[in-house]
């Protein structure tokens, strides 16, 4: 059975800090890009993060260049989101996806259908 599971969403202060986890089971997680995604009230679902399969290469949507980091530890298969500086605009729930092809190609294009397998999403709210 495949899963991904989302946690560490939670209410932050803005400039302050989470770190999302996604933990895998089910599939061939070396090899597969592991994407963030959120998605804020009124909004679409949009990538933002994502991490490639085998070499791990790291791609991020401008808006969250140089705060966010992007990390993954095969022996866990967890892939990490640090959220450093957050803003108001980052309030959504965040969700991890799969593609099993490797590449990061789906989720920097936003290509939602692409993604074989979702997480159910961890909220995180920044508000003072």
């Amino acid at each position: 059975e495949v899963k991904l599971v989302e946690s560490g969403g939670g209410l932050v202060q803005p400039g302050g800090s989470l770190k999302l986890s996604c933990a895998a089971s089910g599939f061939a997680f070396d090899t597969a890009a592991i994407g963030w995604f959120r998605q804020a009230p009124g909004k679409e679902r949009e990538g933002i993060s994502c991490i490639s399969g085998s070499v791990d290469s790291e791609y991020y949507k401008d808006s969250v260049k140089g705060r966010f980091t992007i990390s993954r530890d095969s022996a866990k298969n967890t892939v990490y989101l640090q959220m450093n500086s957050l803003r108001p605009e980052d309030t959504a729930v965040y969700y991890c996806a799969a593609d099993k092809g490797t590449f990061c190609r789906n989720v920097m294009g936003n290509n939602l259908w692409g993604m074989d397998y979702w997480g159910t999403g961890t909220p995180v709210t920044v508000s003072a």
